[in-house]
């Protein structure tokens, strides 16, 4: 015979039981087993996977009615090995539990006497005859301090709130006391006990996807249930995100298109979205539990998405095999329309204020628009309309525009313009060249006089002022030119106000801290990991980076995932560059002289 504890779901009554009648009423176990637990273990033998009870019938029963109220625990029991006598064992149990206090506070007073005379728990059960599991769990109550065993013994505690507290330690146990006895408090019980002994998480190590043995805090055993938790969520979120992240760079190498990590707590709705193939643009999406619990769901997509699929795979129908997924719009973009609008700006100051310095390409720039045309050269300078009055201050306050801004103050003071009036959008910088009251002859009169160099600067300053934002014929110039927009901007505070999307945030934590750190932050919620950007430009706390420009204000730009919208670059201008422009006239060749 070897005593242990089994599942309720792995023991079932015999056929054989002997007991026929008066085995039905278990009104008399029901208290007893709710406080103190089973102590007299059930009587099994293997039969297959599964136990089968020779005796314990009404314990068994009543421990099925106490698992519908919630209350399922570990069954201890005494599984017969071959050549055991049943009745003899069953007589021995019965003698051994007559013995035992029929008190936990008394067992745990006759077992704390025995382990003080240098038995262990597994002598004191055997003694007993009860499994050492129950002897641990009487000998936990040893941690509790007076008035709660008190109290407990006056029945003002119930037996599952006192479970509970043999996990916290001496202070915890005092704080909660005290909670216990103001009126004016309320002292948390259950589940909500649990989530403030381990600090709003209690992660059990069921819930890790990586080895127990990286985990370099403690970890508590429940002794009355069969859980083990990880003391410190702490340490445990680091090791988990790491799981997390070669979890989905191994979805990523096995073909998904893509992993979609849910916010920790955020539930995967099933019925939200559709079952969809791998080679059908099916995405893993990894839902993480508040309690560390990791699940992976494979081959969806959202029901909009799904719906999209079915369109394009309907238009494709007849035309031959082929990814229709290709074909599906992403639903959510990388980037939110504001922060497209504020790379879209800043890209372009520092665009057009490098334009500045290349006059010869200014000309060629200005004759192209004019045989070609373009949405602005009717003439009217480029709006740059911000989305908000953050965009706007940050255009306002960067070194491009700035630049810029003197240029224009410079040819309004050859051309004799005043200043205009205010704005009435976003702008926060004056409007340019072209609200101004006068008349095209007095501008040719004060051009004719002016030497060759002096009017190529105003027409670079003009076609610069009239070039569009937001297209690819900036991402083009800036590859042109050459332009390190490092020079001109830095992260600021509104972008990372506007940066939303967490893969790409963990992406660029990525680039600026490390991989490892970047994969412990994996489920962190975007203002940490920004913050960890932030502190890591900054130096605060983090070695310095310098000069990080996310590769967003790349010319051309790119994104950190799938999903990010790009401006093509116009015609064929990829791959040259300003030396690539002719040079045949001398004056032009001077005109940054001239200037000067």
């Amino acid at each position: 015979m070897k005593l242990t504890h089994l599942k309720l779901e792995e023991i079932f009554p015999s056929k054989l039981n002997v007991r026929k009648k008066g085995g039905g009423d278990i009104s008399d176990l029901l208290p007893s087993i709710r406080s103190l637990g089973v102590l007299q273990p059930l009587l099994v033998r293997p039969d297959g996977e599964a136990y089968e009870i020779i005796a314990g019938g009404r314990r068994y029963r009543a421990l099925l009615k106490l698992a519908e109220e919630g209350i399922a625990e570990p069954v201890p029991c005494a599984v017969m090995e071959e050549g055991d006598d049943a009745k003899a064992i069953e007589a021995s149990l019965a003698e051994n539990i007559a013995r035992l206090p029929m008190d936990e506070i008394d067992q745990y007073k006759a077992f704390a006497a025995l382990v003080k005379k240098g038995m262990d728990p597994a002598d004191v059960a055997a003694q007993f005859g009860v499994t050492e599991r129950l002897v641990k769990q009487r000998l936990a109550i040893a941690n509790l301090i007076g008035p709660i065993l008190t109290a407990y013994r006056k029945e003002d505690i119930d037996p599952g709130t006192i479970r509970i507290l043999t996990l916290a330690t001496k202070a915890q146990q005092k704080a909660w006391w005290e909670l216990f006895t103001d009126e004016e408090q309320y002292p948390p019980y259950g589940q909500a006990l649990k989530d403030w002994l381990f600090g709003g998480q209690h992660i059990p190590v069921t819930a890790a996807l990586f080895a127990e043995e990286e985990y370099p805090g403690a970890i508590i055993a429940d002794l009355f249930g069969e859980e083990r938790y990880f003391a410190d969520a702490a340490s445990f979120w680091p090791l988990q995100n790491k799981a997390i992240a070669e979890k989905r760079d191994a979805y990523l190498a096995a073909g998904w298109k893509e992993v979609v990590i849910l916010e920790p707590g955020e539930r995967f709705a099933t019925w939200e979205h559709a079952k969809v193939a791998r080679k059908k643009g099916g995405k893993v999406f990894i839902a993480i539990a508040r309690n560390g619990a990791v699940t992976f769901h494979e081959g969806y997509l959202t029901a909009k998405e799904a719906r999209r699929l079915e369109k394009a795979q309907a238009g494709k129908s007849g035309e031959g095999d082929g990814d229709a997924a290709a074909d599906t719009k992403v639903s959510r973009p990388e980037c939110t329309k504001a922060m497209v609008n504020y790379i879209d700006l800043h890209k372009h100051a520092a665009v057009r204020t490098g334009l500045l310095a290349h006059p010869k390409v200014a000309l060629r720039l200005s004759v192209a628009h004019i045989i070609a045309g373009s949405s602005l050269w009717s003439v009217h300078p480029e709006p740059q309309k911000a989305h908000s009055g953050d965009i706007g201050e940050s255009l306002a306050g960067s070194a491009a525009e700035k630049q810029f801004s003197k240029e224009r103050e410079a040819i309004r003071t050859l051309l004799a313009i005043e200043e205009p009036g205010a704005d009435e959008d976003h702008r926060i910088v004056p409007p340019g060249l072209f609200k101004h009251e006068r008349e095209l002859a007095d501008i040719l009169a004060m051009l004719l006089p002016m030497d060759d160099g002096t009017v190529l600067r105003i027409l670079t300053f003009v076609m610069a002022e009239t070039l569009e934002a937001g297209t690819g014929l900036i991402e083009g110039l800036g590859l042109l030119l050459k332009t390190d927009m490092a020079d001109w901007w830095s992260p600021d505070d509104t972008f990372f106000d506007l940066l939303r999307d967490k893969p790409a945030i963990n992406a660029m934590l990525r680039e600026v801290a490390d991989e490892a750190t970047a994969d412990a932050h994996l489920s962190s919620t975007a203002k940490v990991q920004k913050k960890i950007i932030a502190d890591c430009l900054s130096g605060e706390g983090r070695t310095k980076v310098e000069d990080w420009q996310p590769r967003y204000m790349r010319f051309p730009g790119t994104g950190y995932t799938g999903r990010f919208e790009r401006y093509a670059v116009t015609g064929s201008m990829e791959g040259r560059s300003d030396n690539d422009v002719d040079d045949t006239d001398a004056d032009a060749a001077n005109a940054e002289d001239a200037a000067a």
